[in-house]
């Protein structure tokens, strides 16, 4: 039997998602606490992997487990293995789904949000990255509607990567103040799929916009040369949150609802 679970987490005493030989990760410590509970060897395959030090609000991953357990079961797992957890992860809930259902390949879209701050907040240490001097957001949202659609993002690529293509299709890229915090921006992005790094070397570039270091010609210009030494920075992981991952009607999208912030 297949089952998926929605993971929140904060990442910042991680090592990213992925399993590490020598470091510890999201994806380790939630498999040795469901392993104990439900005495069998548990292997989670999570819809993606976040680097060192970023969050996530919404993480799907699925397991196999060789007995059927009801929705009654299902819960009882959530509390138990929640009670044995870190604070800083938590399983939002668990379900059934088709044995072919996957959590990586069926996702058909996933979002982000990177945080800023515009001034030392120590509220959001670890929570967003503290900008210091003055951004245009209104030309950075300029330069990111240039982002949309399917293009090849090399240029905010980590560097030496196994992925086939560097093509993602962008449906969403934009900067919004946040309206009970005025110092506070967030940029939101949604594509089919991310290369490693992409929206923290994207957020980083688009500062380079926003401090008038670089204008929208040359940001378009940074895309298209697809390389990845034209572009800025990438932007500090502490500001980065996965915030959604979707999935097909009939791949139980309609069971799988954003946590919210």
């Amino acid at each position: 039997m297949r089952y998926f679970v929605d993971i929140s987490y904060d990442g910042t005493a991680y090592h990213g998602w992925q399993k590490q030989n020598n470091d510890i990760s999201v994806e380790e410590t939630l498999e040795k606490v469901m392993t104990t509970f439900l005495r069998t060897e548990i292997d989670l395959i999570g819809a993606g992997r976040t680097d060192a030090g970023v969050h996530a609000r919404q993480m799907i991953a699925h397991f196999d487990f060789p007995q059927l357990l009801n929705e009654e079961q299902l819960v009882n797992l959530r509390h138990h293995v929640n009670a044995m957890l870190p604070q800083d992860i938590s399983i939002l809930r668990a379900w059934q789904v088709d044995e072919d259902t996957h959590a990586r390949f069926d996702a058909t879209s996933r979002t982000y949000e990177y945080w800023i701050t515009t001034k030392k907040n120590p509220f959001l240490v670890n929570r967003a990255m503290w900008a210091k001097g003055t951004l245009d957001f209104g030309i950075m949202n300029e330069a990111a509607r240039h982002l949309l659609g399917t293009q090849d993002f090399t240029s905010f690529s980590k560097l030496h990567t196994d992925t086939k293509t560097n093509l993602c299709s962008i449906t969403e890229a934009q900067w919004q103040r946040d309206e009970k915090n005025p110092d506070l921006y967030i940029f939101t992005i949604s594509a089919n799929r991310f290369l490693r790094n992409m929206v923290r070397a994207i957020v980083g570039t688009l500062l380079t916009v926003g401090r008038h270091q670089n204008s929208i010609e040359d940001f378009k210009s940074i895309i298209n040369g697809k390389n990845r030494a034209l572009a800025g920075t990438s932007a500090d992981a502490c500001g980065l949150y996965l915030t959604r991952v979707d999935y097909p009607t009939s791949k139980q999208q309609k069971n799988i609802t954003n946590t919210g912030r």
